[in-house]
């Protein structure tokens, strides 16, 4: 063990490795060694920010939080903190359930942990962060919580209402990340498009992303996490007007059927999807559309599935991930749905839409091959440096791989290569 130091382990979603990079900063103002996500753990303390948003999720977070009870009960570790969803959904529970961990935080008090630790919170640096990704990208967070009451979804139950950060306080992060060599942002939220209604009574979320477009020195402008149900069509405005906003858009849909969706209380049928898609594409050409899918949802028979299929090919979606139908207590599905759809039916369909969305990658990647392209470059591995298209978001999306023997590029600096081969994901190119 490595006395004053603390390993940081975040799981979930990019929206809690921000958390994790502010009490990382708080640490170190404290004078503390941190480690991000260590493979080998040496610190004499160890702090988990747990997700638990669906079933899969929250067996992983109890399993990590298990693995290092066993350290410390072996030694190798004096402390153990718990924070994060998991945590500050089942707060009572887990303390009783796993007397090893010296305290569980919730999703927002962790900054307890400081005090707790006999050391101060730094006010002053409450929007400071110590990067843990390359750092000519970041991650700026604009919201916590979501107002929505989607049937399947246990998120507002655990971070309650939507709250915006005041734009000042957003522009103002962006200008101090700029200056330590960000170029790239994912702005991120539960849910982006509602950004502002809580603060400034409208939707916002435009008139922000123009004044980080505005911002010196930023080149890449990515976001994620859009709502369908009325979607503030002036963001793709500023989409189509402004060259540093990628032409991407993550935007959850879920699924296609009226029915389903009326079931998941999305606010939206099939009709108002399919017109959204079609004034985003004819708004913003060459948008590239990120998307998510669930199957197995209460409601979904074969003929719901078979016309998600069909949305699926319709649509062509640029990239596209999916996930199945898990009960979570607390919400109005669990409470008022039956879980009717056996697990292997649906990883069954599951299996069959991502073999149907792998094909559809494959071909719209090989039309990308024989185009000129601008990519940021983001690690060396191997044979290749790795980069990313504006179409590409980090760690979910598909690389470019340049053969080192073109000559040596710069990790967080742009060049314009020419795509020569692809494969069902990833693009091979060679630098102009």
């Amino acid at each position: 063990m490595r006395k004053n130091t603390i390993d940081i382990i975040t799981l979930g979603c990019s929206k809690n490795l921000v958390d994790s990079e502010r009490l990382i900063h708080q640490l170190e103002l404290n004078g503390y060694r941190v480690t991000h996500d260590s493979e080998n753990p040496q610190g004499e303390i160890a702090v988990i920010n747990t997700c638990g948003f669906i079933g899969d999720a929250k067996e992983e977070s109890i399993n990590m939080i298990l693995e290092f009870c066993q350290a410390k009960e072996e030694g190798r570790l004096k402390q153990l903190y718990v924070m994060g969803c998991l945590s500050e959904r089942y707060l009572k529970e887990l303390g009783k359930e796993i007397p090893q961990v010296d305290k569980f935080y919730g999703k927002f008090n962790w900054n307890e942990l400081l005090s707790d630790l006999g050391k101060a919170y730094h006010a002053e640096g409450c929007y400071g962060r110590r990067l843990t990704t390359p750092k000519h990208y970041a991650y700026l967070k604009i919201s916590e919580g979501c107002d929505r009451r989607c049937a399947y979804c246990a998120i507002p139950i655990i971070t309650g209402k939507h709250v915006s950060r005041p734009m000042e306080d957003i522009v103002a992060e962006v200008e101090t990340l700029v200056s330590k060599g960000v170029k790239e942002f994912q702005i991120i939220a539960q849910e982006l498009t509602y950004y502002g209604i809580d603060l400034y009574k409208r939707r916002a979320i435009a008139e922000l992303v123009e004044r980080i477009a505005d911002i010196k020195g930023v080149k890449w402008i990515r976001l994620h996490y859009a709502y369908p149900n009325d979607f503030p069509l002036e963001l793709l405005r500023v989409m189509r007007e402004k060259k540093n906003v990628c032409k991407y858009l993550d935007i959850a849909l879920q699924h296609i059927n009226t029915k389903v969706l009326g079931n998941m209380r999305r606010g939206v049928t099939s009709e108002e999807t399919y017109k959204l898609i079609n004034d985003i594409r004819r708004e913003v050409p060459g948008i590239h559309l990120r998307t998510t899918l669930m199957v197995g949802f209460p409601g979904e028979g074969e003929e719901e599935f078979e016309e998600l299929k069909e949305f699926v090919r319709r649509v062509r979606f640029d990239r596209m991930g999916a996930f199945a139908y898990s009960e979570e207590e607390g919400t109005y599905a669990a409470r008022h749905l039956k879980d009717e759809v056996p697990d292997e039916v649906k990883q069954r369909r599951l299996s069959e839409l991502m073999e149907l969305q792998q094909r559809i990658s494959a071909e719209v990647q090989a039309e990308k091959i024989g185009k000129t392209m601008n990519v940021i470059i983001d690690r060396k591995e191997g044979d290749f440096y790795v980069g990313r298209t504006e179409f590409d978001s980090p760690e979910v999306d598909p690389e470019v791989l340049i053969p080192v023997s073109d000559g040596v590029l710069r990790t967080g600096c742009f060049y314009k290569v020419e795509i020569t081969d692809s494969d069902d994901f990833d693009l091979y190119a060679k630098r102009i």
